[in-house]
């Protein structure tokens, strides 16, 4: 990815092959708003043919501010889940970057979107009997966002009681990590906290690095929580997603530290 990528393009993104068929979608943008600092909620009209499965991102053209002729691709996590009728992509900004720019300056409700999708493997296994740990950063809660609320309308695909009825829905527990630096950078707490209200088996945990004296949560970056919450990773499916210094250093805390199984472990950095 060039420099000038917005701050949450999945590192995963390819430079898509000529030989891919992947359809190129022409959608209206519905709404384009400032939800936290430097962190921007884009919702599209979803095409009537587009699907995709939680966790994937999609490939914005994105046009030049002094040349509109001029577009290249970025990439963009779906935060929305496959039932919603619109799709939702959670952006921070990056000081100078053509996304950025062209997010914060030109892009307006009532305008058109052209991206390609889907695309990725950050996909959430739905087979595990084990319970799941989310841990993200900032606008890395995007594809947690369509996992979680996804999977807990679903029926049970693989239960640690076999002769639990399958329509069942999946009452493993799930743990949500969210960190962000300040106050200013929050967004989502209250719809989280209404979810976690709702099913027993949710739990949100906020982690802010350089929060004002007012904070009355956990201070610390989410590698400070962690421990906290399990001591017991035999039993966790891991997924992580933010900022690439946290995925590298998480990611090194699972596998040397704290006992994740390499197979048990998802990472998804954003650049």
């Amino acid at each position: 990815m060039v420099s000038s990528s917005p701050s949450n393009a999945p590192q995963s993104c390819p430079h898509v092959p000529p030989y891919m068929t992947t359809p190129l979608y022409t959608v209206a943008c519905l709404k384009n708003r400032l939800l936290a600092s430097d962190v921007y909620e884009i919702v599209l009209k979803k095409p009537a043919n587009f699907t995709f499965t939680p966790g994937q991102f999609v490939l914005f053209q994105v046009p030049l501010l002094k040349n509109p002729k001029d577009v290249q691709p970025r990439a963009y996590s779906i935060a929305s889940t496959p039932e919603e009728e619109e799709l939702i992509f959670i952006i921070r900004l990056k000081s100078g970057g053509r996304s950025s720019i062209w997010i914060e300056n030109i892009l307006k409700a009532g305008m058109y979107v052209q991206f390609q999708g889907p695309f990725g493997l950050f996909l959430l296994d739905r087979t595990t009997p084990k319970d799941y740990l989310f841990i993200c950063t900032g606008a890395g809660i995007g594809p947690f966002r369509s996992m979680i609320l996804d999977h807990m309308k679903r029926p049970v695909l693989c239960h640690p009681e076999p002769k639990k009825a399958q329509h069942d829905t999946d009452s493993k527990r799930i743990d949500l990590i969210f960190g962000v630096r300040n106050e200013a950078e929050l967004f989502w707490q209250e719809d989280l906290q209404e979810l976690a209200q709702k099913h027993e088996n949710f739990f949100i945990h906020l982690a802010l690095s350089k929060a004002s004296d007012q904070w009355k949560g956990h201070r610390g970056r989410v590698q400070t929580l962690v421990p906290l919450i399990t001591k017991d990773f035999s039993n966790k499916n891991v997924y992580l997603c933010g900022n690439p210094d946290m995925t590298t250093e998480v990611k090194k805390l699972c596998l040397e530290e704290w006992g994740v199984r390499k197979e048990d472990l998802h990472v998804e950095g954003y650049m």
